[in-house]
């Protein structure tokens, strides 16, 4: 019986272990494509204040050669006041003069609130992409190291699968049945260790008498509060 309740207790450890990397089989697809939206995320940001500076720059540009344009049409306009024959035409000159310098000024304006911002996208996208640089590093080793695991999940999976094959082999098929029904009715966990009197399963007292018989490791024992096979759990020479 010892030996057999041994093999429940190897039994029920690489079920355990294969419930876990099943587990994790259905979540690293999920983990991996986390970590690339997070990825394109950062990505995203730095192209988008690319995008800013670079359309600022050009409305830049834009405005410099309507100053460029505003200047010359201000210096053929004055030129033609020494053309001019009468006081009234030397009048409306001067007001077509005031009104190309007025958007001259305020296309200077314009250019020099548009400098200020390049120079806060240019700091801005600076920062963003020597943020990048560094958490790209970091996320990309977490994806290979993700897609490292989804490659070799399977051969690991197959491994656990035959130890468990070739443990399910030696156990009494009366015990093994009994092993199985207990495992879909209490989560995956069908064998639980005991200590003090406890059983480790459903965390409740054991009697003495039981607990007793549990340490001979004569017989199967079931707790019975949650119904799943008992065996003692030795931490130590006393329980103290």
């Amino acid at each position: 019986m010892k030996e057999q309740l041994i093999l429940l207790i190897e039994l029920q450890r690489i079920d355990s272990e294969q419930r876990s990397i099943e587990n994790k089989k259905d979540l690293l697809p999920r983990e991996l494509e986390r970590l690339h939206a997070e990825l394109q995320q950062y990505e995203s940001a730095v192209d988008d204040t690319r995008k800013m500076l670079e359309e600022l720059v050009q409305r830049h540009n834009e405005r410099e050669q309507d100053l460029v344009r505003g200047i010359e049409k201000l210096k053929k306009t004055k030129s033609r006041l020494f053309e001019v024959k009468t006081n009234k035409e030397y009048q409306a000159l001067l007001t077509e003069l005031d009104v190309i310098n007025e958007k001259n000024d305020v296309i200077e304006s314009e250019i020099i609130v548009m400098l200020d911002s390049i120079d806060r996208a240019r700091d801005d996208l600076s920062k963003k992409e020597g943020e990048y640089r560094l958490i790209r590093s970091d996320l990309e080793s977490k994806i290979k190291k993700v897609q490292d695991e989804m490659d070799s999940i399977d051969s690991l999976l197959t491994i656990v699968t035959e130890k468990q094959l070739n443990v399910k082999m030696k156990i009494n098929s009366a015990f093994l049945k009994r092993y199985d029904l207990i495992k879909q009715k209490r989560n995956g966990r069908a064998v639980v260790p005991v200590w003090k009197e406890v059983c480790g399963g459903c965390h409740m007292n054991i009697p003495p008498q039981m607990y007793n018989q549990l340490q001979r490791s004569e017989e199967l024992i079931l707790c019975p509060n949650c119904n799943r096979i008992m065996y003692w759990e030795n931490r130590g020479n006393g329980e103290s």
